[in-house]
Parts: structure tokens; C-alpha cells; sequence
């Protein structure tokens, strides 16, 4: 069985969700860096990064539950193939 990184290595290859979710994860991720060099953010950007924050924590937590199923024992009947692409 492949460890975590290889099995998120593998699924950036293979699984379109996966892969979607990631490239979303680092573009919020290069946003908010952005956002972090201006010391004084009005409240609109405040509550602009807020909203990013939690967004980008949806889209890990989703990344996650993924990897999880690929990484359980398969249950009867149940088996995640590396087909979604």
C-alpha cells in the first residue's frame, strides 16, 4: 500500500476531483499570501479573507475524505479504482 504522499501524488494523476480540488486549494492559498502583505486590510478584505480561509479548509477536508477512501480497507463490494481521470 502506497503511503500518503504517494497516494496524493497518484491521485493528482489520476483522479479529476482530486485534482480540481488541489489546483483550488493553492490558488486560495497564493490569494490569501497576497492578501498577507498588506498589514491593514479594510474590514470587506478582513471578512474577504475569512471567507478564503474557510473555503480553503472545505476544499482540504474534502481532499482528505478522499485519500481516506483510497486508503481504507476495501468494504465488500467496494473497491476505489485510480479511473476517475
Amino acid at each position: 500500500m502506497p503511503d500518503a504522499q504517494d497516494l496524493k501524488e497518484q491521485l493528482l494523476r489520476t483522479d479529476a476531483e482530486y485534482r480540481e480540488l488541489y489546483q483550488l486549494h493553492h490558488e486560495l492559498d497564493d490569494q490569501l499570501r497576497s492578501m498577507s502583505t498588506n498589514p491593514l486590510l479594510s474590514e470587506g478584505e478582513q471578512l474577504e479573507e475569512i471567507r478564503l480561509k474557510k473555503r480553503k479548509l472545505q476544499l482540504k477536508d474534502r481532499m482528505e475524505e478522499i485519500v481516506r477512501q483510497y486508503s481504507a480497507p476495501p468494504t465488500a463490494g467496494s473497491s476505489p479504482s485510480f479511473a476517475h481521470a
